[in-house]
Order: structure tokens, then C-alpha cells, then sequence
């Protein structure tokens, strides 16, 4: 990861890490690692600034994956994503809420990856949300000029960035459990999890719970690789209580930042951001808890 430079994905995702880039980067294990192994690969965003050689990139939800081994393929090239864009924009223009809704009923019955592109580009907030039954349930975001040609071409050049960076690395996309990528996990190879922040995020299909922090847990400790767990620490109000039981015997490393939802003063607050590891980390960094300064932050890729 170059510090000039930060990636960002075409596909966004909630819970985004752009601004902690730095911070995970800074944290990484001394030692060199065979490959990158990502069980909660969500946009991708962490993985792909890290840019390593190797990397495995995992997600229970297959919609995220086609879409980028449709990339990995050449299914969908800039150009192609460009020209649907532009015609499916315009009819957007056109349309709005009836033809976005048309769209998201034809993406749940034949799970085109680019009309998953659309979906994710036009809906509100960028969110990815599914129901019980894996169908795309999130609402238009009431921006029918969304698609202008400025836009079109931001995520064009996201689509470029990110083919250059498969077509010049060993990277796979694979649709299973995080319990299955840990398993399958080298001892050489530097695992880094992204799981929904318990006790925060309830939204996804495949709600996180105790459970899961449990068995995610587990498996790591099982696991012979280094591992790097992205969770939350605090905020004004109350602490991840699981970091002082589950988490307790593993290194956590801290930092602070600033985020808010909306134009107002009252909206800002801090949030304390934790990664937790299994490998020796420098003492100085692993008590570093004061608030980072950043630009607005949304609680959306």
C-alpha cells in the first residue's frame, strides 16, 4: 500500500475501511506472508490497497464474488460496464423509482453482475442488503440524474484499477463460509477479518451473532497463520464487551477517529476502531487510543 494513493472498489459496502487503510497497514506482521487471506472480503477495499501478491478473497455472498470474477474474466470490461451504465442510466433519468425497481426484480431473478453494479450504484446509501430469501430488498435512492457521465467514469476507472491489479497478481474469489477460508488457510499465509462488528450492524441476511464471534474465535486460534480481526472498541456510550472475554488473550491495537451522519455539529461523534493479533506488535501502537482527525466519514463505502 502506497501512502499517496488509496483504491477505491466499484462495488461499496457498509462498515467502510477506507480511512483506516493506514492504521491496518501500519500493523501489519513484520515478517513477510505467502498469501493474503480475506474470509470477509466485503468491497474488497482492505485486500486490494494492501496489494499483495498472493490472496485469497472469501464472501458468503455470491453476488460480491461473481461480480468480481466477472472482472477476474473479462465477462465485464471497462468498456462494457461504461455502455451499460450509460443506457441504463438514461432510461433511470427517464423512469426513476419504477425503472430502478424493475431493475432490482430482474437482477432477483437472474443475478446479472451488472445490474448488481447498478443496484449498488443507484440505491440508498450504496448499501448491500438481502433478505432471508437472498433477494435484494434495498430502496431506490432517489437520485434519477445519478449516472452522469463524471460518475460513469469514476467507476469505470475503479473497474480498471481493480482488473490491472488481478491481471498482475495470483488472486482468487470464492464464495464460501469464513469457517471454510480459515481451514483452508497456510501456515504462512496472514489472514485478515473483516466480520460484521457485533453488536453493531444488523442488517445482513446473515446476521452476526455470538455464535459466530465464538466459532470465528475458534477457528483462528486453530489456525497456524497470523491473523489481524478488524472489530469496534468503543464509543461514548458503551464498550465491545467481547474484547475483554473472547478476545481477551490476543494483542488489540487502537485508534480513534471522528465520523458523522448528516451536515450538524451534534451528529459528530468518535468512535474507537480495535484490531486484534496474534502476533507481536509494537507496545507503543497497541496503546495509541487518541482521537485521528479525518475528513467526513460515511458509514458507507
Amino acid at each position: 500500500m502506497t501512502k499517496e494513493k488509496i483504491y477505491v472498489p466499484p462495488i461499496k459496502i457498509q462498515g467502510k475501511k477506507t480511512q483506516l487503510l493506514g492504521f491496518i497497514n501500519q500493523n501489519l506482521p513484520a515478517s513477510d506472508f505467502d498469501a493474503w487471506i480475506e474470509p470477509f472480503m466485503g468491497s474488497g477495499v482492505v485486500g486490494f490497497n494492501m496489494q499483495p501478491k498472493r490472496a485469497v478473497f472469501a464472501d458468503s455472498n455470491p453476488h460480491i464474488i461473481n461480480f468480481y470474477n466477472a472482472l477476474k474474466n473479462n465477462e465485464i470490461t471497462p468498456l462494457v460496464a461504461k455502455q451499460f451504465l450509460q443506457e441504463q442510466g438514461k432510461l433511470l433519468s427517464e423512469r426513476g423509482q419504477d425503472f430502478y425497481n424493475e431493475v432490482r426484480e430482474r437482477f432477483n431473478q437472474k443475478h446479472n453482475s451488472l445490474d448488481f453494479l447498478f443496484l449498488n450504484r443507484s440505491c440508498f446509501n450504496g448499501m448491500i442488503r438481502f433478505n432471508r430469501k437472498l433477494a435484494f430488498n434495498v430502496p431506490y435512492g432517489h437520485k434519477p440524474e445519478r449516472f452522469a457521465q463524471a460518475y460513469i467514469t469514476k467507476i469505470v476507472n475503479q473497474i480498471k484499477q481493480v482488473q490491472f491489479f488481478m491481471q498482475n497478481n495470483d488472486w482468487s474469489f470464492v464464495c464460501q463460509d469464513f469457517k471454510t477460508t480459515i481451514q483452508n488457510a497456510q501456515p504462512n499465509d496472514l489472514i485478515y477479518c473483516d466480520p460484521p462488528y457485533i453488536g453493531r450492524h444488523v442488517d445482513y441476511y446473515d446476521s452476526w451473532d455470538e455464535e459466530n464471534e465464538i466459532a470465528l474465535e475458534k477457528h483462528l486460534q486453530t489456525s497456524q497463520a497470523k491473523f489481524i480481526v478488524s472489530t469496534w472498541h468503543s464509543n461514548q456510550y458503551r464498550s465491545n464487551e467481547y474484547l475483554t472475554t473472547i478476545w481477551q488473550k490476543y494483542a488489540q491495537i487502537t485508534t480513534a477517529h471522528f465520523y458523522h451522519l448528516g451536515g450538524k455539529e451534534e451528529n459528530r461523534n468518535a468512535i474507537t476502531e480495535a484490531l486484534i493479533v496474534n502476533y507481536a506488535i509494537n507496545q507503543a501502537k497497541a496503546l495509541s487510543t487518541q482521537p485521528v482527525e479525518s475528513e467526513q466519514l460515511s458509514l458507507f463505502s
